[in-house]
């Protein structure tokens, strides 16, 4: 299966970019002298795609462990190496599960699920960086949104 995606540029250094999704993009970068912003940095997005894709895998995995839990998110951060070209060599994902009655083996094999054997951008990045994962847990509590 193949994917395509059609990028565009918009002026300046902002560029559209679409997805066999349907959905559009943004993205730029930072401007010596410009303030504002349109759009997300390519090098971040791929952060967020870590984040999304590992994201869906352990949401996924405990709805069919039937496991509730009361809010979840994904933080991921990546060091840049000095040399260009620039790639993050060292990727840390914190895992944040939130509930009053939290199983921990349910999430932590969930978490494993997707590290392990689902998540296809976590395999990528291992492919040039060093992956770190953590999971915290907030028992008896729902995340400040």
């Amino acid at each position: 299966m193949a994917d395509k995606i059609v990028t565009h540029w918009q002026g300046g250094l902002t560029f559209e970019s679409d997805n066999p999704s349907g959905k559009t993009v943004i993205m730029d970068t930072d401007i010596e002298g410009q303030d504002e912003r349109f759009g997300l940095s390519p090098k971040a997005m791929m952060l967020s795609s870590l984040a999304g894709c590992t994201a869906l895998d352990v949401i996924s995995t405990l709805d069919k462990m039937k496991e509730e839990i009361s809010d979840f998110k994904v933080e991921v951060s990546g060091e840049l190496t000095d040399e260009h070209p620039r790639y993050y060599h060292v990727v840390e994902v914190d895992y944040h599960f939130y509930g009053p009655d939290l199983n921990m083996k349910k999430c932590e094999r969930a978490v494993d699920l997707s590290v392990e054997k689902y998540c296809g951008v976590m395999e990528m990045f291992r492919r040039f960086a060093d992956v770190k994962t953590n999971i915290v847990y907030h028992i008896g509590t729902k995340r400040n949104i």
